[in-house]
């Protein structure tokens, strides 16, 4: 089969930065479903593996952690999926990645796809829908009724993949007042278009845009980008006794601003759950049936910005180049080939 392998600490600029490559057919283990990818998406974490920011274990010869397919074979303990399934998935850290014409994934981590989505639409929503459910609902505890939810909610970087769903589940799912920050006019209408209620420029003082609206006080924060640069900023606006959640890297954090108002503090990284097979697991099937059921009713939408084709070395390598140059709104994809971008009739299997 065909697959993209990458050089760890290589650059954009690298001839051997990514690969087309052969390599043997993954056999699934008994929990496990191979899947023919149809599309992915190119998510920070990508590039900064490959750029030898963040380590990945050595057995990862191939990126890519967002994928939508069809499943073309299952272990003989998979009960949630048979062949012929249409899922979606964002994978496992410890395992290689979705760049390749079959890929491996534990059924407990794969979710059915939206029948409304083409391939390429479905593939940019798993790792940030998960990242965005988890953080707002099982990290920030907020709960998915729009009747018991109080306050705002601040979106530090809003409108990123992460950012872009959770605006929209909250603001969906939730009675929370959302104010995301984005710095550009075009990710500023974004942000207003997933459903924020408010948009103020993150290299502006916060406190000042936020003083000037008539808003709840912010009681939930997620910090999606650049949270060091703001933590004393969010140290001030942070009512008393709320909660923060923080999903980027940092070598250190300085957590000591906001004990005096006894905030609490979340992380979020999307791979917990499979990377240490955690007895509840099988949750991230859930959330995303659920995430495919709001996007089939028309609640949730597509974070797509961007799709190119076909799914080669090449093709990967632009969207790398989009992604790590930043500035860019909702997700870069990369579909198989053209008909992968087109949305399917419902109850079509291939």
């Amino acid at each position: 089969m065909s697959a993209i392998a990458f050089r760890r600490g290589s650059r954009l600029t690298d001839a051997d930065c990514l690969t087309d490559i052969d390599t043997a057919r993954p056999e699934p283990g008994a929990h496990d479903l191979r899947v023919a990818v149809r599309a992915v998406s190119v998510n920070p974490v990508d590039t900064k593996i490959r750029a030898g920011l963040v380590a990945a274990p050595d057995n990862v010869r191939s990126l890519g952690w967002d994928a939508a397919g069809i499943v073309e074979a299952v272990g003989d303990a998979v009960t949630l999926f048979r062949p012929g399934d249409t899922v979606w998935y964002a994978g496992s850290f410890d395992r290689s990645g979705s760049n390749a014409e079959y890929h491996l994934v534990d059924e407990r981590i794969a979710g059915h796809m939206p029948e409304s989505l083409s391939f390429a639409e479905a593939a940019a929503l798993p790792l940030t829908a998960l990242t965005a459910w988890q953080l707002l609902f099982n990290r920030l505890g907020v709960a998915p009724e729009r009747s018991t939810a109080q306050g705002s909610l601040l979106v530090l970087g809003g409108a990123g993949g992460v950012g872009s769903m959770l605006i929209q589940l909250a603001r969906q799912l939730t009675g929370l007042m959302v104010i995301a920050t984005a710095s550009r006019e075009e990710s500023r209408d974004w942000c207003l278009s997933r459903g924020a209620h408010h948009v103020i420029d993150h290299r502006q003082p916060l406190a000042v845009q936020i003083g000037a609206r008539a808003v709840p006080p912010i009681t939930h924060i997620a910090a999606l980008s650049h949270t060091a640069d703001h933590l004393h900023e969010l140290a001030e606006l942070i009512e008393p006794q709320g909660r923060l959640a923080i999903i980027d890297d940092h070598d250190t954090l300085d957590a000591v601003p906001f004990k005096a108002k006894s905030v609490s503090l979340h992380w979020e990284m999307v791979f917990t759950r499979p990377l240490y097979r955690t007895p509840d697991m099988i949750a991230q099937h859930h959330i995303l049936n659920e995430v495919a059921t709001l996007v089939d009713t028309g609640v949730l939408h597509s974070t797509v910005s961007r799709v190119r084709y076909p799914l080669d070395a090449a093709q990967v390598l632009e969207a790398h180049r989009l992604v790590e140059g930043g500035g860019i709104t909702g997700k870069v994809v990369v579909a198989r080939c053209r008909e992968d971008t087109e949305r399917r009739a419902r109850g079509d299997e291939q």
